[in-house]
């Protein structure tokens, strides 16, 4: 039954994906101009429990949810963000930890621009298997993508099993970025996904990432020229007309 769901799960995610495509690219499917400039592509991965779809939903909807399920497949979000005056769509593919389904979520890697590494700080299992999620997003993805380490519950620090430190030295000896938050509280959610973005930013324009490669993540959507209206076109027709 899970091997169903999941593969229905896939199906329905790969239809938003292409719906949302078709409404950026076709622009006879909708009359208004784009309203940010990139979209960078983002991935949530760790182990399962440690609040990845709580991140995600609090970035995306600014509330916390008690009872997250956990994810099957991959889930998928939202926002629309701005650096340095330029709007930015962040797509968040948040995937499931469970071993079983680290096969299929592993395609989702790809042309992924950021990648947010996730662990419980009140479960050290979690943070072990930092290295082996680590691995992963290297062998996947491409040099420039950004990973930021967020140690997820801070606000559990009556029962945390990993240190500030211990993380934040992880992270350093791996060239990643860091900081502890709380999806329940929001605490550094917000910075987390932010960072990401403005390193992202930072990386295109200091030439680090070939916005005309799949694999970079990044899609350049420059503003469209503003469309005559509809009275100004026909104004413009009587104009022309000899009759």
């Amino acid at each position: 039954m899970d091997v169903k769901l999941h593969k229905m799960r896939g199906v329905v995610n790969k239809l938003y994906e292409r719906i949302d495509y078709l409404i950026e690219n076709c622009p006879n499917m909708t009359a208004a101009p784009y309203n940010y400039n990139y979209i960078f592509k983002y991935i949530i991965i760790g182990d399962m429990g440690v609040g990845k779809s709580c991140l995600l939903h609090q970035f995306t909807e600014k509330k916390f949810m008690a009872n997250c399920p956990h994810t099957i497949g991959v889930e998928f979000g939202t926002r629309i963000i701005e650096v340095d005056d330029k709007k930015i769509k962040l797509q968040i593919w948040d995937t499931a930890g469970q071993e079983r389904f680290r096969a299929v979520t592993r395609s989702y890697y790809r042309g992924a621009a950021g990648a947010l590494m996730v662990y419980d700080i009140t479960r050290r299992s979690t943070y072990n298997h930092l290295s082996s999620w680590l691995t992963d997003t290297r062998n996947l993805t491409n040099p420039s993508t950004v990973i930021f380490l967020i140690g997820n519950k801070s606000d559990l620090e009556s029962t945390r099993e990993v240190t500030y430190e211990e993380a934040k030295e992880f992270a350093d000896e791996n060239g990643l970025m860091f900081l502890e938050a709380s999806a329940m509280t929001g605490q550094n959610v917000e910075e987390a996904f932010l960072e990401t973005a403005r390193k992202i930013y930072q990386n295109i324009q200091e030439g680090r990432l070939d916005l005309n490669a799949s694999e970079s993540g990044v899609q350049h959507r420059p503003s469209q020229p503003s469309r005559p209206s509809l009275s100004s076109e026909a104004t413009h027709a009587k104009d022309q007309c000899s009759c």
